[in-house]
């Protein structure tokens, strides 16, 4: 049997690369997946350029799918050779915070985010998930290994930020910034029910993304005033709620100034740099506009997994329009870089294993 493989390693802050390292061996609760597809993620970049402090000679990666290949002793209801999805986040469902209802804050802040930040990724040809039925989620025959990778981590956050935002049927959305998450954010506002649903971005292709998964408005921020023009299409009034999915301090603003009292100003943004978040203060309505600034952290789960792939099964979404350029695994670092710089229009790219 094969005992080691290659993995694309932060040997150090702006130092990467692939190496050669042993498979994994899985605990009794745990699971080994063989890869056959992965992403790059724009928190990959941010992990890479210090945004977590300093890692060493670790894997990168936490959106990936493949196929089961070894199972511990205690797992059930999961076979070898099953075809699986696993999120982005992967908690342990038994510690206080998770029974708390917190999963993504497992034992600490953050703490279900394990990959890379407390154990090797999934930009390997295999990778370790803890606690297996919890976080092993099996991709249905009609759903593309492409398409379930989506789940593991843009459609769950993107969905959870328009969840959190907490529109009424028929209200109104603004969502700031159409990367991957964003335009997942659109997707999932219009699911939900909101009659005006408003994206923001200057990027045209993303603008013209977004009216394909939901907006009924884009806005150009480099044409127009935004918060003078989502006034004038919501009477004055505000949006009933504020999409923040960049990371970014003028549009964190932003999304106070246009969002009504009593409205809900949702995060879904990665803030890489900076101590302090500020809050403008007379849009805050001196502390007291009665505006609930949210927050999540990528939910995971095989149940909600489930839930995401039969929203893609059953034609509701096709998350695989994000995917804009293709590589080998050979070629990850390459992916990685187009990341980070923003070339060639990149706004996923998808690496193939086999």
């Amino acid at each position: 049997m094969k005992k080691s493989m290659k993995a694309f390693v932060m040997k150090g802050i702006n130092d990467v690369g692939i190496v050669e390292r042993p498979i994994p061996e899985p605990g009794p609760n745990d699971a080994i997946i063989k890869t056959t597809l992965a992403m790059v993620c724009t928190s990959d970049v941010h992990t890479v350029a210090g945004g977590l402090g300093e890692i060493r000679d670790r894997v990168l990666g936490h959106e990936a799918v493949g196929i089961v290949y070894k199972l511990g002793s205690a797992v059930k209801g999961l076979k070898e050779g099953d075809r699986v999805a696993v999120n982005a986040i992967t908690p342990c469902y038994k510690c206080e915070n998770c029974q708390r209802g917190f999963p993504s804050q497992c034992t600490v802040m953050l703490g279900g985010y394990k990959f890379t930040t407390q154990k090797d990724g999934n930009l390997a040809e295999y990778f370790h998930v803890n606690d297996a039925e919890a976080n092993v989620a099996p991709i249905p025959a009609g759903v593309s290994d492409e398409a379930a990778c989506y789940a593991t981590d843009m459609m769950s956050t993107g969905f959870k930020g328009a969840e959190n935002a907490n529109i009424p049927l028929g209200g109104s959305g603004v969502i700031f910034g159409l990367g991957p998450v964003g335009l997942m954010a659109v997707a999932g506002t219009r699911l939900l029910g909101a009659g005006l649903v408003i994206a923001v971005d200057c990027v045209p292709s993303r603008l013209k993304l977004a009216k394909e998964y939901g907006a009924d408005v884009t806005i150009n921020f480099k044409e127009q005033d935004v918060v003078a023009e989502v006034l004038r299409l919501t009477g004055g009034q505000g949006a009933d709620a504020a999409m923040e999915a960049l990371g970014a301090q003028a549009t964190f603003e932003n999304c106070f100034k246009v969002t009504r009292p009593g409205g809900t100003i949702s995060n879904i943004g990665y803030w890489g740099h900076g101590d302090y978040v500020n809050i403008p203060r007379l849009e805050w309505g001196v502390g007291m506009g009665e505006k609930t600034i949210k927050t999540l952290l990528c939910p995971g789960g095989s149940e909600r997994m489930g839930r995401l792939m039969r929203i893609i099964e059953n034609g509701r979404v096709d998350p695989t329009r994000l995917t804009t350029h293709h590589f080998s695994f050979a070629d990850v670092e390459k992916a990685l870089e187009m990341m980070t710089t923003k070339t060639d229009g990149i706004l996923k790219p998808v690496i193939h294993f086999d």
